[in-house]
């Protein structure tokens, strides 16, 4: 399915120099963000209080979000929990006070607001439960990495999945820098859309690698050397990036103007991604490739020259 066709190959690979110096720039500005200021990590990761409340009609989540910030809670998690009379709320560590010092006081301060809430449960998130999520975090996109590798590497050839993975990790480290630059809460569902975004930029890197193997082994583009090759592969697939990109971006738009607070940085986290993801398979993950040395020879098997003795009767 096609919206557009180009006739004639948009020559990135000309300005691939350019745009890999942004990158790297780029690049090396979220990491000495993610040093130099860290992520701000919410109580998944840090600890603190979980409370659930009961109200006996719909909860007014923006109300009770307001309520907990005036009380000083400026880091709070208010959402849903089962049914919208059942509410979810979230408190960070704060000045050494206890969970049920909290839970009181923030139980109060709702009470005065509503009578009819009632405190259904209070728990303790402890740091080391932090500790052991962020480990198993990081074990995750350890995984999600090497998995990529290998299976580029056999689909296709070792260069490209040395390409691809560098284009994945320039989306990955981006998109965390922005979060530690304006300090946007990092929570576990973030972390699910950087592994999102994992899987959805490698699927874009491999449309754009497919096309290029398709354009090695045909024959009709046998006098292109690699480049143009790249060029041609990149622009037969604009059509396609257009229509599922612009699909997803409008989907993950609506989470983060509808979805309200709790899906926020999970939807903001999905559209640097997708930006990202887009930009980096053509100047990233091709560029690289490029400079790799992938070659015509790397993805077609030499043909075997015909033994002439083969059948001789001597």
């Amino acid at each position: 399915m096609e919206f557009f066709r180009i006739k004639r190959d948009i020559p990135f690979m000309r300005h691939a120099l350019v745009f890999n110096v942004i990158s790297a720039l780029t690049f090396a500005a979220a990491v000495f963000f993610l040093l130099a200021k860290g992520l701000h990590l919410s109580i998944e990761f840090t600890g603190g209080t979980v409370m659930e409340v009961a109200y006996t009609k719909p909860a007014d989540l923006e109300a009770i979000r307001k309520t907990v910030t005036g009380l000083g809670y400026t880091d709070n998690q208010v959402q849903s929990f089962g049914t919208a009379q059942d509410v979810l709320i979230r408190l960070p560590l704060q000045g050494g006070a206890s969970s049920a010092q909290v839970s009181t006081k923030v139980i109060e301060a709702l009470k005065a607001a509503d009578a009819s809430v009632t405190l259904q449960r209070v728990e303790f998130v402890g740091p080391q439960v932090g500790e052991e999520l962020a480990h198993d975090g990081l074990t995750a996109l350890a995984f999600v990495v090497v998995g990529i590798m290998i299976y580029l590497a056999f689909r296709f050839e070792w260069k490209f999945a040395v390409a691809a993975i560098i284009a994945n990790l320039h989306d990955v480290i981006i998109i965390l820098g922005f979060f530690a630059f304006f300090q946007w809460e990092f929570s576990l569902t973030v972390l699910a859309a950087v592994l999102a975004v994992l899987g959805y930029s490698v699927n874009e890197s491999v449309v754009v690698f497919d096309r290029v193997r398709e354009t090695f082994r045909d024959r009709r583009f046998g006098k292109l050397n690699t480049t143009e090759v790249l060029n041609h592969a990149i622009t037969s697939t604009i059509s396609r990036t257009v229509i599922t990109h612009g699909s997803t971006q409008l989907m993950v738009l609506s989470m983060l103007i509808f979805g309200g607070p709790t899906l926020h940085y999970f939807a903001l986290a999905l559209t640097i991604g997708i930006l990202f993801g887009i930009y980096s398979s053509v100047f990233v993950a091709a560029a690289v490739a490029m400079w790799l040395g992938v070659k015509r020879e790397d993805l077609l098997k030499p043909v075997k020259a015909k033994d002439d003795t083969d059948g001789a009767v001597v």
